[in-house]
C-alpha cells in the first residue's frame, strides 16, 4: 500500500500541475497493483473529486470560469457520466477501454496543443456534442474527460487558455461526482465498504499531491518538463495494460 499511495502522490502532483484529475492513471496503478477491477471507477473518481476541487474553486475566484459556456457542457455531461457509472462491463473490456484511454490521453499530451486564441472556430459551437460521449465514458472507466475535452477546446479556439483550463477542471469534477454516484448505486453498500477502506491512504496521497502540484510543480519545471513527465507516466501504465 506505500508503494501504491506514492504513485498515487506522483500522479496528482503532475496531473494537477497542468490542470486535470488523473483518474485513468489510478486506476491503472490499482489494476496492476490487482485490485478486484470493480471497485477502481469509484476510488479513481474519488481521488479525481479531490483533486480537482481546489482547483475548480481557484478558477471560480479568480472570475477565470465562463460560467455560461462550462455550465452547458458541464450539464450535458453529467448525466451521460451517472449512466456511464451505471452501465455493467467486464474485466477486459473494462481494461481494454481503460488501456486505450490512457494511450489517448498520453498523445494529448504529447501533443501539446497551442493555445490559440482570438475568435472562435465555427467548430466551436459543435462542442456540447462531445460532451454526452466524453461524460459517458468519464463515468463507465472512472476519468473525469477533461483532457479529451480541452485540446477540442484549444483547437476551436473555444475561448481563452485560462477559461478552458477552469472549464476543464469544472467539467472533471461534476463528471467525477455523477459518475461515482452511478458507480456506487451499481455496486451496492459492500463493494462500497470495500472501496472506502482501500480509498482512505489514497485519498490523503493525492490530496497531498494534488495541492503541491497545483501550487507549487509548475513553478519549479517548465510545463513542457511536466508534461513530458506526465505522459510517460500514462502511456507506461496504459502499455502496461494494453500488452498485458
Amino acid at each position: 500500500m506505500i508503494w501504491l499511495a506514492a504513485a498515487f502522490f506522483a500522479a496528482a502532483l503532475l496531473y494537477a500541475s497542468v490542470g486535470y484529475g488523473g483518474g485513468s492513471t489510478y486506476n491503472a496503478l490499482l489494476a496492476l497493483s490487482g485490485v478486484d477491477y470493480r471497485l477502481l471507477p469509484a476510488i479513481a473518481l474519488a481521488c479525481n473529486i479531490v483533486v480537482v476541487t481546489g482547483g475548480t474553486i481557484r478558477f471560480a475566484r479568480a472570475g477565470l470560469t465562463p460560467w455560461r459556456g462550462a455550465m452547458l457542457l458541464t450539464a450535458i455531461a453529467a448525466p451521460a457520466a451517472f449512466l456511464g457509472g451505471l452501465t455493467p462491463i467486464g474485466e477486459s473490456a473494462f481494461l481494454m477501454l481503460l488501456g486505450a484511454s490512457l494511450v489517448l490521453t498520453a498523445l494529448t499530451l504529447l501533443l501539446s496543443i497551442a493555445e490559440r486564441e482570438g475568435r472562435p472556430g465555427r467548430a466551436a459551437r459543435w462542442m456540447p456534442l462531445v460532451a454526452a460521449p466524453l461524460g459517458y465514458l468519464a463515468g463507465l472507466v472512472g476519468i473525469g474527460g477533461g483532457i479529451f475535452l480541452a485540446p477540442l477546446l484549444h483547437l476551436t479556439r473555444w475561448n481563452s487558455a485560462r477559461a478552458i483550463a477552469a472549464t476543464a477542471s469544472l467539467f472533471i469534477l461534476v463528471n467525477s461526482l455523477f459518475g461515482l454516484f452511478g458507480q456506487l448505486l451499481k455496486g451496492g453498500f459492500d463493494r462500497l465498504a470495500s472501496a472506502v477502506i482501500l480509498a482512505l491512504p489514497l485519498l490523503v496521497a493525492v490530496a497531498i499531491g494534488g495541492q503541491i502540484g497545483s501550487l507549487l510543480a509548475a513553478r519549479l519545471l517548465p510545463m513542457h518538463w511536466i508534461r513530458w513527465l506526465t505522459a510517460a507516466l500514462t502511456l507506461w501504465v496504459g502499455a502496461r495494460l494494453l500488452l498485458g
